[in-house]
């Protein structure tokens, strides 16, 4: 499990079958590992339905709760410089 918030940890929110190819483990096995992350609310969980060239992709996405991931590096726009 550990590695599974490892990666989403690096990469933000992710589908469970980029997870599972990703990191190599088996859907299934990605699958109940996020279950069980989810029932002690370390994960959160969004069913989602995408468009990709006209084709309908239904999946699930997961990501770290509570976790805000570092602002990216480059310029900020003028509205997020004057809240500093």
């Amino acid at each position: 499990m550990n590695e599974i918030l490892q990666y989403l940890k690096k990469h933000g929110e992710r589908l469970d079958t980029d997870i599972a190819e990703d990191t190599g483990i088996s859907l299934a096995t990605v699958r109940s590992q996020l279950s069980e992350l989810a029932a002690k609310c370390e994960v959160v969980v969004c069913h989602s339905i995408r468009f990709k060239k006209g084709k309908k992709i239904e999946g699930t996405i997961y990501r770290i709760a509570g976790y805000t991931p570092p602002a990216s590096p480059g310029r900020k726009s003028k509205a997020q410089l004057k809240l500093s």
